[in-house]
C-alpha cells in the first residue's frame, strides 16, 4: 500500500473493525487466510470471464448502448467486499457490471439486464450502464460523469439522519473528479461528517486523457486536503492493499469521524469504451501493466503457500466460464419486457414513518 496520507484533524479508526473484515485481517495483526484468498481468485476469475464475453457478445451485436468494461481492476471490488459489512451502501459510475457480481448476484441475472430482458436485476430496464440491485444495497450504476458523487453523500445523509450504522462507499473514476459537484459534496461531507468513504479508480486516462494533462495535481488523494478530509493513495492491483484500506476507512467514517477518500491506483486492460481505439497509450504500456495481474497475484500466493494447486485453480476458471455461459443461455431465452412495463416503476411510494405524519 502507498502509504500516503492528506492531512486530518481527525485520526482514522483502527482498521479492520467492520463486520464484513477477513478473518485474520493484517491490520488486527494477523494474516489473510486461505479462504480470503481462494474467495478473491474465484470473484476475480469471475468477473474476469464475464466482461470477456461480454465484449465478445457486444461485438456481436447482441445488445446496443454504450459498453464498459472493468477488466484488469477486478482487485478493487474482490478487496473492497471482504472488508465491508452486507448492509453497507455502494454507488458506482457507468463501468459497473462487476459491481453486483461481486456483491454475491447470480450472472444470469447480471446478463440478462445486458440483454435489457425482465430477468434482469432492473428488468432490463437499466442495460450496461445502469445496475441496481436493492437486496445488496448497490444504488446503481450511473450514466452521469460525476453524478453519483452527490447521490453518495446523499445516501450517506440519509443513514445518519435515520441512526443506521451503515457506510456509504461512493466509487468514482479519475475523470470524475474533475466535477464541480464533487467540491460542493466534499464540502457538505466534512461539513456534517458523514460516513461515506469517496472512492477513486484512478486507471489514469478517464475517456482518454492522463490525469497528468488534466490537473497540476497528480497525486489525487490529497485532493480532499482543503475540506480537511483524510485521503490515502493505494495500489489497486493488490486486493491485500485494497481490503487493509477499506477496513481503515470504513472504520473511520464508522466511528462518526467523516467521510475518507481513497485514491485507487488501477489499470483498465481494454479502452474506455467498446469502441475507444485506444491511441492515448502503448501496447508496450499495457504489457506492462498485466505484468501485474491482480488475479495472477491472488494465483501465485494461492500456489506458493501450497493453498490450492494449479489443477484446483484451473477449475475454479473452467466452473467461472461454464456459469459465464450459463448466464448467457439465461439472458437469450428470457423474455423481453412488453409496452406496458414502460409506465411501471416510474414513482415510488416510501413507506417511511415520518412522511406519513
Amino acid at each position: 500500500m502507498t502509504i500516503k496520507a492528506a492531512s486530518a484533524k481527525s485520526q482514522p479508526a483502527k482498521a479492520g473493525s467492520g463486520d464484513g473484515a477477513a478473518k485474520g485481517n493484517p491490520a488486527d495483526g494477523g494474516a489473510f487466510t486461505k479462504e480470503t484468498y481462494l474467495r478473491w481468485f474465484k470473484d476475480m476469475i469471475l468477473m474476469r470471464r464475464f466482461e470477456e464475453k461480454t465484449g465478445q457478445l457486444y461485438t456481436m451485436q447482441k445488445f446496443g448502448g454504450f459498453c464498459h468494461l472493468y477488466i484488469g481492476q477486478e482487485a478493487i471490488l474482490a478487496g473492497m467486499v471482504t472488508a465491508i459489512r452486507p448492509t453497507d451502501r455502494i454507488i458506482t459510475g457507468y463501468r459497473d457490471h462487476c459491481h453486483p457480481l461481486a456483491l454475491g448476484e447470480s450472472p444470469k441475472r447480471v446478463m440478462a439486464e445486458l440483454y435489457g430482458k425482465v430477468t434482469g436485476t432492473s428488468k432490463g430496464k437499466g442495460g450496461s450502464m445502469h445496475y441496481f440491485d436493492k437486496a445488496r444495497s448497490l444504488f446503481g450504476g450511473h450514466g452521469i460523469v460525476g453524478g453519483q458523487i452527490g447521490l453518495g453523500a446523499g445516501i450517506a445523509f440519509a443513514d445518519q439522519y435515520r441512526g443506521e450504522d451503515h457506510v456509504t462507499f461512493c466509487m468514482m473514476g479519475d475523470g470524475a473528479v474533475r466535477q464541480g459537484i464533487l467540491h460542493e459534496t466534499f464540502n457538505m461531507a466534512m461539513t456534517w461528517k458523514l460516513p461515506v468513504i469517496f472512492i477513486i479508480e484512478n486507471n489514469n486516462y478517464a475517456m482518454g486523457t492522463s490525469v497528468e494533462r488534466t490537473s497540476n495535481v497528480h497525486d489525487l488523494s490529497t485532493i480532499g486536503e482543503s475540506y480537511d478530509m483524510p485521503g490515502l493513495g493505494v495500489n489497486g492491483m493488490r486486493c491485500e492493499d485494497v481490503h487493509e484500506a477499506i477496513a481503515m476507512a470504513a472504520a473511520h467514517a464508522r466511528a462518526g469521524n467523516g467521510p475518507y477518500l481513497l485514491d485507487i491506483k488501477t489499470y483498465r486492460y481494454k479502452g474506455h469504451s467498446m469502441s475507444d481505439p485506444q491511441k492515448y497509450r502503448t501496447k508496450d504500456e499495457v504489457e506492462e501493466y498485466k505484468k501485474q495481474d491482480p488475479i495472477e497475484s491472488v494465483r501465485a500466493t494461492l500456489i506458493e503457500k501450497k493453498w490450492a494447486s494449479e489443477a484446483e485453480l484451473e477449475g475454479m476458471d473452467e466452473a467461472a466460464k461454464r456459469e459465464v455461459e450459463e448466464a448467457v443461455k439465461f439472458a437469450e431465452e428470457s423474455p423481453s419486457p412488453t409496452v406496458d412495463e414502460l409506465y411501471n416503476d416510474v414513482y415510488f411510494q416510501s413507506d417511511y414513518p415520518y412522511e406519513k405524519d
